[in-house]
């Protein structure tokens, strides 16, 4: 009897080698062909799964983002069964600093994708992520949340203040990749940032 194919496997082993060579030589140098042959099929195969290198493209973007969910939850379940909003704030924003290989390409590659999806209009005629505000969203409900039981700032504004620490680890994050500083120093801006927010580290 003929072995079933795993189709959702299969797309996630093509995708996970866009990652692969693409955290290697850049998004933008990637062919489905290069693909292929870092997944070890056939470009016939990779064009089966996924017709277009945009949709390619897009697939890989939709995994990344999928990972760097589960790294998350690894990173709370790590804390404890309860831990809290500010903690919760925090593994968000420190998850997403390329502190390893994962997390260097996961960066590298969001970033890339963004850059070229304004320029590129076969890939900005897709929608970049499925719910672009998901994390301000999350980060202001835990702002808020704290700022509900007193452990935070009352007068912050909890939509601004979640802007700003996004924009900050996404800056951050860049500034370790090309070597203006090095993981120690953008995590320690963090945490002032965070302690300024919902004061110092175990509060509450």
């Amino acid at each position: 009897m003929p072995k079933r194919v795993d189709h959702e496997e299969r797309r996630a082993q093509i995708a996970e080698a866009l990652v692969r060579v693409a955290g290697r030589r850049g998004l933008h140098a990637v062919g489905m062909r290069d693909v292929a042959a870092e997944a070890g099929v056939s470009l016939r195969l990779v064009q089966y799964y996924f017709e277009t290198k945009e949709k390619l493209l897009h697939y890989g973007l939709r995994h990344l983002a999928d990972r760097f969910t589960a790294r998350v939850g690894a990173r709370l379940r790590a804390v404890g069964p309860e831990p809290g909003p500010r903690a919760t704030a925090e593994a968000l924003l420190l998850v997403s600093l390329p502190t390893d290989e994962e997390s260097r390409r996961f960066h590298l590659l969001w970033t890339s994708y963004a850059v070229l999806s304004v320029t590129d209009e076969k890939l900005a005629a897709q929608p970049f992520v499925a719910d672009p505000d998901a994390a301000e969203d999350a980060l202001t409900g835990l702002i808020r949340q704290a700022q509900d039981a007193g452990l935070a700032d009352p007068g912050a504004d909890a939509r601004t203040e979640a802007i700003s620490l996004l924009a900050m680890a996404a800056t951050l994050g860049t500034s370790i990749l090309v070597g203006q500083r090095d993981v120690a120093s953008a995590t320690a801006v963090l945490h002032h940032h965070l302690d300024r927010i919902f004061g110092p580290a175990g509060k509450g």
